[in-house]
């Protein structure tokens, strides 16, 4: 229970902010080439120790990560190539060190055992740079034989016991579908493309969404009643219906459709594989909606798993050492939460993602596949391939049996006119399942976004405008310096967007891979600048209107967030990413619970999916993400089935600030998903980058201003 003006039970503190060795103006690219270098250094001096090692190590998971990370991040192709260039010449730097040592060699293998000192190093990098970390379960140690046959690491005994007692587990082909051979007419086409260039021409009032029978009760269980448009999807699948992208708004109840189309379609074993924060509230709704079939947790190495449970529910960061024995499991169904986290196909998570999905598909005939997530499409259209891959509808470089059987029959090719809107209709015929809370929640109460300005005064405040204008004028003086040598003569009447946007792309690759002020190390600066304001208003909040959820992105920001809570006698909830999952969920049920619990303070990263806490209908959002997405993830832990009051969004902006430059940008993310999926006709900017954009804002306002 939480406990006025303390730490919540499991909030690990990180090391007081004033004895944190923050570097101001320190991204991850910049850390990773300096402690790379450090290792370089010792290595040349011959003193590779212990620590070394540990740094050595803890620098390439980073590697790997941030790799991983800008390949699916928003913004530009040559700002991704830029960032992939300097990640090459880091790994060039731990390759050559590691030639002097056949121990850092080592260290680079992929199957490599991780030390809990580079997993904590890792951690404390990550938080100096104010990135909440993930929580990570340690990969269990490997015997000679698990390192030989790496797909069966971990297999607890109640699975084998398990496999043993149960018959069903050979594969069912019984009711596999008889395709007659059929000539290939778009044999040599190129599909993919305009499969996916389809969504993104959308428009006209076209929503994304099959058609669906009359919603059905009959899988419900007595004490609970479901939505009509919940309804209608386990109808679909107790009709027949076998793969889904439930790409609902969030907060019209997935879980409960997941579960009851399961039921329906008699999908048992189901595996669910979802994020770590929300695996525990997995197997609460499992209990609730299907109470008679039993749910087991897999933690860690899965010592505690039940065999015989008809639902397993697991985290995407296990599936590797328990990739072996699920394939084998027999499973009938399985479902991927907040599936747009497997969007980058060449993860490792991905891969194994879609690895069990072939292997089911496989075994049985007609399984059932759903993918659920709210925001399907975050940065580009391409995040579509990775969910329909799982799904069985595309592999790799085309489209498979049931979409390779609609398309045929539309009778058109890629070079016809009506071809894109005919091949959308068959993508979602095949089971793409979208409403909006708009059209069909309307007992749900409304929300609403409300900026509030602050003003950032004293030294602070005057500090970051000071900061501010430094960024504007080196901008302006490498503007000037690019116009002199394109014009060498008489430069251009007005101001030259094009040189505007090739400075502002320049300072963003500076930003990335030097310290001092930058547009990041600004906006981490106004956002702690923010918190004590936020955490103010937060309070006041809930001495008069109730229960009220604060978001950060920052560690600091959180820190500074609870201080404020704690002087003033408001208790808290802490629900961060460094929590393990049982105590996460004991800080989110001390939220809901017990009434002189009064604020949730959460990290924007590591509980803006999956947790309800529609407890509150106001949220504080003190620090702004970098995209609309990310946002409305975060609003909607409210704003869902169940809620019975508005739901007011408050964004704290610090006026006359690069924040409130930024607080007008990240609604140009919201566009291609509007488009792609509701069938609005809205501009898609869907290759917007947000930080460019300030930037070129920013140079724009002073060269306008005459500075």
């Amino acid at each position: 229970m939480a406990r006025s003006g303390q730490r919540q039970p499991g909030a690990r503190r990180t090391a007081p902010r004033e004895d944190r060795p923050v570097r101001r103006g320190d991204d991850v690219l910049s850390v990773l080439a300096r402690t790379a270098r450090e290792v370089e250094a010792a290595a040349r001096r011959g003193r590779v120790t212990p620590a070394v090692r540990t740094k050595f190590q803890a620098v390439a998971l980073l590697l790997r990560e941030e790799r991983a990370r800008v390949r699916t991040a928003a913004g530009g192709d040559r700002h991704r190539t830029e960032q992939l260039k300097r990640l090459d010449g880091i790994a060039t730097i731990l390759a050559t060190t590691a030639v002097r040592d056949a121990g850092l060699l080592a260290l680079l293998a992929e199957d490599s055992d991780v030390s809990d000192a580079a997993r904590s190093l890792k951690r404390e990098l990550l938080r100096d740079l104010g990135i909440e970390p993930v929580v990570e379960e340690p990969a269990p140690a490997e015997t000679p034989a698990a390192a030989a046959a790496t797909e069966r690491r971990v297999v607890p005994q109640s699975v084998i016991s398990g496999q043993l007692a149960n018959p069903f587990l050979a594969p069912d082909f019984s009711a596999a579908p008889q395709r007659p051979a059929r000539p290939r007419r778009l044999l040599g086409w190129e599909l993919l493309g305009p499969l996916l260039s389809s969504f993104e021409r959308a428009g006209g009032g076209a929503p994304a969404c099959m058609a669906l029978p009359a919603p059905t009760a009959r899988f419900t269980p007595a004490a609970l009643e479901l939505m009509p448009h919940q309804g209608q999807l386990v109808a679909a699948a107790a009709a027949g219906h076998r793969t889904f992208l439930l790409a609902d708004e969030p907060g019209l109840g997935k879980t409960a459709q997941a579960l009851l189309a399961a039921e329906a379609a008699g999908a048992y074993p189901l595996l669910v594989v979802v994020p770590n924060v929300v695996k525990t509230n997995w197997a609460r709704e499992a209990a609730r909606w299907t109470p008679h079939r039993p749910a087991t947790v897999v933690q860690g190495d899965g010592e505690t798993v039940d065999g015989f449970a008809d639902i397993v529910v697991l985290n995407y960061e296990v599936l590797d050492r328990h990739r072996g024995w699920l394939g084998d499991f027999g499973f009938r169904g399985m479902v991927v939460d907040e599936a747009h986290f497997i969007k980058n196909r060449t993860s490792q998570r991905s891969q194994h993602v879609l690895a069990l999905s072939d292997r089911i598909r496989s075994r049985t005939a007609r399984p059932l596949l759903m993918a659920l997530t709210g925001t399907p499409l975050i940065n580009d259209i391409e995040d579509f391939r990775a969910i329909w891959q799982f799904l069985g509808w595309i592999d790799e470089s085309k489209p498979l049996g049931g979409l390779m059987d609609a398309l045929e029959d539309t009778g058109l090719t890629p070079a016809d006119r009506g071809f894109h809107a005919a091949a959308r209709q068959c993508v979602i015929d095949l089971g793409i399942v979208r409403r909006r809370k708009l059209d069909v929640a309307a007992d749900i109460p409304a929300r609403r976004i409300a900026d509030l300005p602050v003003e950032l005064d004293g030294r602070v405040g005057r500090s970051i405008r000071a900061a501010e204008r430094d960024l504007a004028d080196r901008m302006v003086a490498r503007y000037d310096t690019a116009l002199a040598n394109r014009y060498p003569g008489a430069g251009p009447a007005g101001i030259d967007h094009e040189v505007v946007r090739l400075v502002a792309r320049a300072e963003l690759k500076d930003a990335t891979s030097q310290s001092g002020e930058n547009v990041f190390a600004m906006m981490r600066r106004i956002g702690r600048a923010k918190a004590e304001l936020a955490a103010d208003y937060a309070a006041q909040l809930a001495r008069s209107a109730g229960k009220v959820v604060f978001f950060a992105k920052h560690v600091d920001v959180m820190d500074a967030a609870e201080d404020t809570f704690a002087r003033q006698g408001v208790r808290f909830s802490s629900i961060r990413g460094d929590q393990t999952p049982t105590v996460r969920q004991a800080n989110v049920d001390a939220f809901v619970t017990d009434p002189d619990v009064a604020v949730a303070v959460c990290s924007l990263t590591a509980a803006g999916v999956g947790l309800n806490l529609q407890v509150a209908s106001n949220i504080v959002l003190a620090e702004l993400s970098w995209t609309d997405a990310e946002q409305t993830q975060a609003i909607d832990r409210s704003h869902r089935i169940g809620q019975a009051e508005p739901v007011t969004a408050w964004r704290i902006i610090a006026a006359q600030t690069l924040d409130a430059r930024i607080a007008e940008l990240i609604g140009t993310k919201a566009g291609l998903a509007a488009r792609a999926l509701d069938g609005s006709d809205e501009e898609v900017a869907a290759s917007a980058d947000v930080q460019l954009e300030a930037l070129v804002a920013l140079l724009t306002d002073a060269l306008s201003s005459g500075r």
